[in-house]
């Protein structure tokens, strides 16, 4: 039986001639256009580039791959069971953070963005278990290609709360990092998240419990 490793290989190895200036397939080197699809290396923890062709391999969620397909689901979940006082206990330093389950290592794993890019926290796991009880929608989310991305207000107000594809929360946190100034992100930083976040909400489905 051929393996999604074994059509790359051929792909790779039929892909003799000089390739055209522009971005490439990170598998088979086909030329891709700026609107393209990603995968997720699972052991290293790394978004691939990918054509359409590539990416199709890896869309099999119960397959046991080194590489996973990103897929392109958007979910809001209304009513988080989340406050204050709950988020605190993540020891999480900003009121925004995304969470995803890391298969490779077997825990769910915890960033938050700043004007160094996406910073890993220390994330204190009685903590999320707790939230994960109280919020069976976080079984929802997909091992290593899906995150809950979550922003908490200043105020006791009402959490927002979205399961996305773990490619759309790098690119926040990039297209963030462009733009922070000083130290708390400056002006045009805090417009370019509210900016995200009504996008984000527009493309959602709504979970509720």
């Amino acid at each position: 039986m051929t393996s999604p490793y074994d059509v790359l290989a051929r792909i790779t190895s039929e892909r003799r001639a000089r390739q055209p200036a522009g971005q490439r397939c990170e598998m088979c080197s086909e030329s891709i256009a700026d609107e393209h699809q990603h995968v997720v290396n699972v052991a290293g923890r790394q978004l691939m580039c990918v054509c359409r062709g590539c990416y199709l391999l890896f869309t099999d969620s119960h397959a046991q791959l080194r590489y996973r397909a990103v897929p392109d689901r958007y979910l809001s979940f209304p009513d988080f069971a989340l406050d204050r006082r709950t988020w605190e206990a993540l020891q999480i330093p900003v009121g925004l953070a995304f969470f995803f389950r890391n298969s490779a290592l077997d825990r769910t794993v915890a960033f938050y963005p700043g004007p160094a890019g996406a910073t890993e926290s220390e994330l204190d796991l009685d903590a999320w278990r707790a939230i994960s009880v109280a919020e069976p929608r976080v079984a929802l989310i997909d091992d290593d290609v899906e995150a809950l991305l979550v922003r908490v207000p200043d105020d006791d107000g009402q959490p927002e709360c979205y399961l996305v594809p773990i490619d759309a929360c790098y690119e926040f946190v990039g297209g963030l990092r462009t733009r922070w100034r000083g130290f708390d992100g400056g002006q045009e930083a805090r417009q370019f998240i509210d900016d995200f976040f009504t996008t984000i909400a527009e493309r959602s489905v709504e979970r509720r419990l």
